[in-house]
């Protein structure tokens, strides 16, 4: 007669292995993480009215011609290639939209605007496509929240305290706002933590980071942000309602 294998029991006084988590189960991070890699190309528009009128959440990122916002977008959403970093910097001129969202449904947009402030783009072209942005920011209805992009070893420029003011009143009405200081590998731990330090005091009520694209830092932070603005329900997905039971179909409280 054969016996019956039964699994260890834990040593007295030791408690035994954890629960295996439910095969379902996923941390925030891993979430935002799987929600961000379904971005898509959408459409690109050289004018604001060229933009599409969307009823879903969408998040702005914004910065200066090489502050690293191609690669940020690259980096959060885990794709190469996504956002293209023009050659020449400064020359990329128009709107990008990307859409996120499971099973082919968009349930937000991702939006990248013309990098800023690079010295060879002609003054005129400057000042179109600041009037442009400034319009943009002002009066996109579905606008939920913005990311603006740093290098923090020059800290926030003159531009990006004019930004800063534009969009201030529609922070002070709720608009999200996220500073990501970018290539903080190339800062060490003091320098990083002085940055973060003046830019939260220059931010204005924004949330600011650190972000490394070649050590992925700031990243799970980032996306869980991103998740939130345009989920603000929960930072996970609704659990269904449970089916109603057909026996009490029709029954009314007394």
């Amino acid at each position: 007669m054969t016996s019956t294998p039964h699994a260890p029991k834990a040593a007295a006084g030791r408690p035994g292995p954890p629960p295996p988590l439910p095969a379902d189960s996923k941390t925030p991070a891993v979430i935002a993480s799987g929600w961000l890699h379904t971005a898509k190309f959408l459409t690109t528009a050289p004018q604001l009215h060229h933009l599409p009128a969307l009823d879903v959440p969408e998040i702005a990122f914004v910065g200066r011609s090489n502050a690293g916002k191609s690669t940020c977008i690259n980096t959060l959403t885990q794709q190469k290639q996504l956002a293209y970093a023009s050659k020449k910097p400064g020359r990329t001129q128009h709107i990008n939209l990307f859409s996120l969202g499971k099973q082919g449904v968009t349930d937000a947009v991702l939006a990248d605007l013309p990098g800023y402030g690079y010295a060879a783009v002609p003054k005129q072209d400057k000042i179109r496509w600041q009037q442009v942005m400034a319009n943009y920011l002002v009066t996109r209805e579905n606008l939920v929240g913005i990311v603006l992009l740093c290098d923090p070893r020059h800290g926030l420029t003159e531009l990006d305290e004019i930004l800063l003011d534009v969009i201030r009143p529609r922070v002070e009405a709720g608009l999200k706002f996220l500073v990501l200081l970018t290539k903080a590998d190339k800062l060490t731990r003091a320098e990083g933590a002085k940055v973060l330090s003046i830019v939260r005091l220059q931010a204005g009520g924004g949330e600011v980071k650190l972000f490394s694209a070649l050590k992925k830092q700031g990243v799970d932070e980032a996306s869980q942000l991103l998740w939130q603005w345009a989920h603000p329900a929960g930072t996970t997905p609704a659990t269904p309602a449970p089916p109603k039971n057909p026996a009490l179909e029709g029954e009314t409280d007394a």
